[in-house]
C-alpha cells in the first residue's frame, strides 16, 4: 500500500497552525502571472519596486496566454485606424455604457504596447516591406494583427521576467494561491494564501495588489457536461473576483455576461476572424450570410442564437470553398497556436476542412471584463475603488479591451503602483484568521461531499437559473439557490492540497454566481443583446439605465447596488448623449416571490383550530421579513433596505491566472531527451541565464540531443550573439537541430539585431539540403534586410514552393519587379498567386498582364484584384468588365474589385451589374467597389438596390456607404 494511506485512501493533511506562516515582503504584490500580471510586473520593476508575482499554477506555463494567440483584435496601428475610431466602436459595441478614458488608454498606448512587445520578441505579421499587416475582419474598422508564431508569447514574456535584471527586482513564488486581500485603513495591504503543493499558510505585507487573475470563465456548465470544458481557460474561476468583492471594491457591468460563438461539441473558438482573412465566413445551413451587426457585440450574439435556434440553422463556419493552400494555412494556425487539440477533434469525427463546414454553437457564460464588460471597476490607470488596489486584465471592467488591453492595464497598474513601499504595520488578525478557515475548513470534513459534485451542482443552477434569456423569476429561483450552497460548500471535503485548491475556486464560483443573478436582477431592462436579454424587460431604456450597475460589499455583508451615470463621452458617438450626473443609490436587491405559482390564496381554517397565522387584509398571511421561502414579495427591482444573501458566508475565494494542469519547466526536448545528463545540465543552466560562451559546448556537443536542447536554451535565453549561434546550426549535421535553428531564428526575428556576420551562414543556408530551413533562411535574410535581389532570385529556383514563395516575398522586399514577373510563370499556381499579389504593390498594371491571362482561375482573381492597388486604366479597365461574365466566382470577385481603381464611367454601370450576380461574395466585391465611387448619384442608386439583399455582409456594406 502506497505510503501516506489509510486503507487505500489518501490520509488527510494536517491542518498548520495560523501561527505558523511563511511572511513574504515587496513594494507591489502582483497575483496571477498571466497577460497583465506579467507586464504589471515587469513594469513595476522597471520603475524601480521591489516586486512579488505570485502564481497557482507555473508562470512559466499559465493565463489564457499560455494556450497560444493568433493575432491581435484590436491593434490600433496608425495609418490604419484612428484612436477616437475605435473608442466610438467600442462605445456602440457596449450600447453606450463604457468609460471612455479607460478604452482611451488602450486606443492611444496599445501601439506602442505592439513595438513593445516586439521588442520582447513577439512575432507580429508584416508584409515584404515591413509594415504591419492588420486585417479587417468587422465590417468597420481595421485592428486585427495576426501573429504567425503567437504559440510563443508566453514563453517570450518569461524570458523577459527571468532577465537578470529583471530577477534582482521580481521574486517569482509559483503554486502559491492567495484567497483574501488583506485590508487595513480603508487600503490594501497584502494578502493571505496557501502553498498549492506543501499546504503551507502564507501571508503578504505589501505596499500595493494587483489583481490580475482572469476571468470568471468556470461559471456556466459546458454543453459536454465536462467541469475543465470551457471557452476560457478553466482555471480562471473567478479567483480575483471574489477577492476584489471581499476587499470592498466595486465590481460593474457584472450583469453583461461573456458568451462566445464556438465548435459544437469542443471547447474551443471557431475562429471565424481567423478565417475571414482567408475567405471564411459564419452561414447558416442554406450557405447564407445572416450577421447585420458591423462589430463584435452582444447583438452579433443575439443574432447568431436566433439563426441557431431558426429552421435556418444550424450555423456553420464555411471554409469547404477555399483554395488548398488557404486552407492549409489556416490548418497550421488553427490546429497549433489556437488549439492544438483541434485538429485531432475534427479527425475523430472524418471532418476535413476540404470537404465539410465547421458547425458552429453557443459557449457557456462567463464574467469577463476584457472580452464584454463584467469586472472590477477601474479608472485610467488601473485603479480600484479600494486605495493601493489594481486591477488589469480579462478581470478589469474595460470592455472590449482583449490581449492588448490586457497588456496595456497591466503596464498602467504596474507604473502607478510602484510609488508604493512595503506596509510595515500589523497584518489585520481576524482577516488572516477568517482567510485560514476558508482554506482548511474542508481538511476537517474529508470525507464529505468532493468538490467535482459540488461544483457540478452549483453551475448547473448557472445553467437552468441565470444564463440568458434572463427572467425576474428564474433569477430570483438562482438567488435561493445559491444562497443554500452555503451548506454544500461548508460540507465540502478534502485531503491535499490540491483538492484544497479546487474547494476554494469552488467558492469563488459561488460568489460569482450570485453577483451575476443579483445584478441581472437589478438591471430592469435588456441590452448588450444576448448578453442581458429579460423577457421580462424586453426593451432596452436609456432614460433609466444609461448607467453603469457597481456592485459592492456592503459593511453588513450584504451585495448592495448604485446605478452610476455614464461619463459624457471623450468622443461623441451619435446614437448616445450620456449627461453624467449624480449616482443612484438602489441598496439590496428585492427577489421576487417564487414560492407559489401565482398568488397564494390561504385555504379556509376551521374556527376550532388554534394558534392559526393572522390573516391580512386580502386573506393572505403577510410575508416575514426575509419574504418567506420564496425571497422578498414583490417585483424584481433593486431598493434599498431589500433582504438578500450574504456572499460573504463560507467562501473562499482565491486568486491566480494559472493553468492549473500546467507542470515544471519544458525546454521543448522530445521524448528521451532527459536520458542525458547534459540536458539535466543545460536545465539548470537556463536558470541563470547564462552567456554565449556557457552554451557553445552544449551547442558542439556530440549527441544531437544535447546541441537541440542547446539550440533550446539559447532560445530562451538569448544572450548576445545568438543570431550568430543558431545561423551556424542551420548546417548542423543532424536536420532536427537544424530545423530547431531555423524555427528559433523565426521565432527571434523582431530582436536579433541585423549583424553582418549573419549574412554568410543565412546565405549559405538558401542551399542547404532542408527545405524548411532554407525557407527560413531566406525570411529572416529579408526580414533582416541582410539578402540582396541575387540571393532572391537564385532562391526562386528552388525545387520547394515553399521556399520559391519566400523569395516571391523577399523580391518584393527590395522592389524587384522584373524578377516577380518571372515568377508570374512559376509552375505552382501558389508562387504565381504570390507574384501577381507582389505585382499589385509594386509592380505597374502592365507587369500584371501575364498572370490576368493565366489558366489558373485563382492567379487571375488574384491580378484582377492588384488592379485595385495599381489602378485599374484602360485597357485594362475594359479587362476586368469583361470578366465579370468569367464562369469562375473567385474571378468575377477579383474583377469587381479590380474596377475600385477604374474611372467611375465604366465601373459604376458594370459594378451595378454585379449586384445582380449569383454569389454572394461577388456581390460583396461589388458593393465594396462602389464605396470608391459612392460621391456619385448612380453609384449610390446602384448600392440602394441592394438593401434587401439575402447576404448581410452585401446589405451592411452598401449600408455603411450610403452613410458615407
Amino acid at each position: 500500500m502506497p505510503e501516506g494511506t489509510v486503507g487505500g485512501t489518501t490520509e488527510a493533511m494536517a491542518i498548520p497552525a495560523l501561527d505558523s506562516a511563511e511572511e513574504l515582503s515587496c513594494d507591489v504584490l502582483v497575483i496571477g502571472g498571466g497577460t497583465a500580471g506579467t507586464m504589471a510586473a515587469l513594469t513595476a520593476a522597471e520603475h524601480g519596486a521591489s516586486v512579488l508575482l505570485l502564481e497557482k499554477a507555473h508562470v512559466r506555463h499559465s493565463g489564457a496566454l499560455a494556450m497560444g494567440m493568433d493575432g491581435v483584435n484590436n491593434a490600433v496601428v496608425p495609418g490604419r485606424a484612428e484612436p477616437d475610431d475605435y473608442v466610438a466602436e467600442i462605445t456602440r459595441a457596449n450600447d453606450g455604457i463604457v468609460d471612455q478614458s479607460t478604452v482611451r488608454q488602450t486606443a492611444t498606448r496599445g501601439f506602442a504596447m505592439v513595438q513593445r512587445l516586439e521588442a520582447y520578441g513577439v512575432k507580429f505579421e508584416k508584409d515584404e516591406h515591413g509594415a504591419y499587416a492588420v486585417r479587417q475582419v468587422h465590417r468597420s474598422g481595421s485592428y486585427v494583427l495576426p501573429m504567425p508564431e503567437g504559440k510563443d508569447v508566453k514563453k517570450v514574456l518569461y524570458r523577459q521576467l527571468r532577465r537578470r535584471e529583471m530577477r534582482e527586482r521580481i521574486r517569482i513564488e509559483n503554486r502559491i494561491m492567495p484567497v483574501r486581500v488583506l485590508t487595513s485603513g480603508g487600503r490594501a495591504v497584502g494578502a493571505a494564501g496557501f502553498h498549492t503543493r506543501t499546504g503551507h499558510f502564507v501571508t503578504v505585507r505589501a505596499g500595493a495588489v494587483i489583481l490580475a487573475t482572469g476571468a470568471c470563465g468556470r461559471l456556466g456548465l459546458p454543453a459536454s457536461g465536462y467541469l475543465y470544458g470551457t471557452y476560457e481557460n478553466p482555471t480562471n474561476a473567478g479567483d480575483g473576483y471574489a477577492m476584489a468583492y471581499h476587499a470592498g471594491a466595486a465590481l460593474t457591468g457584472i450583469e453583461c455576461f461573456q458568451i462566445n460563438p464556438l465548435i459544437k461539441d469542443y471547447n474551443g473558438p471557431a475562429c471565424a476572424y481567423v478565417a475571414n482573412p482567408f475567405g471564411g465566413y459564419q452561414v447558416n445551413r442554406h450557405g447564407e450570410r445572416f450577421v447585420e451587426s458591423d462589430y463584435w457585440s452582444g447583438q452579433m450574439m443575439a443574432e447568431f442564437a436566433a439563426e441557431v435556434a431558426s429552421e435556418r440553422g444550424p450555423v456553420y463556419l464555411k471554409l469547404s470553398h477555399l483554395p488548398e493552400e488557404s486552407v492549409s494555412a489556416l490548418e497550421t494556425i488553427l490546429h497549433t497556436t489556437e488549439r492544438p487539440t483541434r485538429g485531432t477533434f475534427h479527425a475523430g469525427r472524418g471532418h476535413d476542412y476540404r470537404t465539410h463546414d465547421v458547425e458552429m454553437h453557443i459557449s457557456e457564460i462567463g464574467l469577463c471584463g476584457g472580452h464584454s464588460a463584467s469586472g472590477v471597476r477601474v479608472d485610467d490607470h488601473a485603479r480600484t475603488t479600494v486605495p493601493a488596489l489594481y486591477a488589469a486584465g480579462d478581470l478589469a471592467c474595460v470592455p472590449h479591451n482583449y490581449m492588448i488591453g490586457a497588456f496595456v492595464f497591466g503596464d498602467l497598474a504596474g507604473a502607478d503602483a510602484a510609488q508604493y513601499r512595503a506596509y510595515e504595520g500589523e497584518l489585520p488578525h481576524d482577516q488572516l484568521r477568517d482567510a485560514h478557515e476558508l482554506i482548511y475548513r474542508p481538511l476537517r470534513n474529508p470525507d464529505g461531499p468532493p468538490q467535482p459534485q459540488v461544483e457540478y451542482k452549483l453551475r448547473r443552477f448557472v445553467n437552468d437559473y441565470v444564463a440568458p434569456p434572463k427572467s425576474g423569476a428564474r433569477l430570483s429561483l438562482a438567488v435561493e439557490h445559491f444562497a443554500r450552497m452555503h451548506t454544500d460548500l461548508a460540507a465540502m471535503g478534502a485531503r491535499t492540497p490540491h483538492e484544497l485548491m479546487r474547494c476554494a475556486e469552488v467558492g469563488f464560483i459561488r460568489d460569482c454566481a450570485e453577483m451575476a443573478a443579483r445584478s441581472s436582477l437589478a438591471r430592469t431592462e435588456s441590452r448588450w443583446g444576448l448578453y442581458h436579454a429579460r423577457t421580462d424587460h424586453p426593451e432596452t431604456d436609456d432614460t433609466e439605465w444609461l448607467h453603469h450597475l457597481d456592485l459592492r460589499k456592503s459593511a453588513t455583508g450584504r451585495m448592495e447596488f448604485t446605478a452610476r451615470p455614464v461619463a459624457p463621452y471623450l468622443v461623441p458617438v451619435d446614437e448616445y448623449r450620456p449627461v453624467g450626473g449624480a449616482p443612484r443609490f438602489l441598496g439590496e436587491v428585492h427577489p421576487e416571490q417564487v414560492a407559489t405559482a401565482g398568488r397564494r390564496d390561504r385555504p379556509p381554517v376551521g374556527a376550532s383550530v388554534v394558534g392559526a397565522p393572522a390573516v391580512g387584509a386580502e386573506g393572505v398571511a403577510p410575508l416575514g421579513a426575509d419574504g418567506g421561502a420564496g425571497g422578498g414579495g414583490g417585483t424584481a427591482v433593486a431598493t434599498p433596505g431589500a433582504a438578500g444573501a450574504d456572499a460573504t458566508a463560507g467562501t473562499t475565494p482565491g486568486a491566480g491566472a494559472g493553468v492549473g494542469a500546467a507542470a515544471g519547466v519544458g525546454t521543448g526536448v522530445g521524448p528521451g531527451a532527459g536520458t542525458s545528463p547534459r540536458i539535466l545540465e543545460l536545465l539548470a543552466l537556463a536558470e541563470d541565464q547564462p552567456d554565449l560562451p556557457a552554451l557553445r559546448p552544449y551547442l558542439a556537443d556530440p549527441d544531437p540531443a544535447v546541441r537541440r536542447a542547446a539550440v533550446d536554451t539559447l532560445t530562451e535565453t538569448v544572450p548576445s550573439g545568438t543570431g550568430q549561434a543558431l545561423a551556424t546550426a542551420l548546417a548542423d549535421p543532424d536536420p532536427a537541430v537544424r530545423a530547431a535553428a531555423g524555427a528559433s531564428l523565426r521565432e527571434l526575428i523582431e530582436v536579433l539585431p541585423p549583424e553582418p556576420g549573419l549574412r554568410a551562414p543565412l546565405a549559405a543556408a538558401v542551399h542547404g539540403p532542408d527545405a524548411v530551413v532554407r525557407s527560413a533562411a531566406v525570411e529572416v535574410l529579408r526580414a533582416l534586410r541582410l539578402g540582396d535581389r541575387a540571393l532572391f532570385v537564385t532562391a526562386l529556383t528552388d525545387p520547394a514552393v515553399e521556399v520559391r514563395v519566400q523569395a516571391v516575398r523577399a523580391l518584393v522586399s527590395v522592389d524587384a519587379a522584373d524578377e516577380l514577373r518571372r515568377a508570374a510563370r512559376d509552375a505552382s499556381r501558389e508562387v504565381r498567386v504570390a507574384a501577381a499579389h507582389g505585382l499589385g504593390t509594386v509592380g505597374s498594371p502592365g507587369d500584371l498582364a501575364v498572370p490576368l491571362r493565366d489558366e489558373d482561375v485563382l492567379v487571375r482573381a488574384a491580378a484582377l484584384a492588384a488592379l485595385a492597388t495599381t489602378g485599374c486604366p484602360p485597357p485594362y479597365d475594359a479587362a476586368a468588365v469583361a470578366a465579370l461574365g468569367d464562369p469562375a466566382w473567385q474571378v468575377r470577385s477579383g474583377a469587381a474589385t479590380a474596377l475600385t481603381a477604374a474611372a467611375p464611367e465604366p465601373a459604376v454601370a458594370a459594378l451595378r451589374s454585379a449586384l445582380s450576380d449569383g454569389h454572394a461574395d461577388v456581390r460583396k466585391a461589388g458593393v465594396l467597389a462602389l464605396r470608391a465611387h459612392a460621391s456619385r448619384a448612380d453609384a449610390r442608386q446602384a448600392l440602394a438596390t441592394v438593401a434587401d439583399d439575402p447576404d448581410a455582409d452585401v446589405r451592411a456594406y452598401a449600408r455603411l456607404a450610403t452613410k458615407g
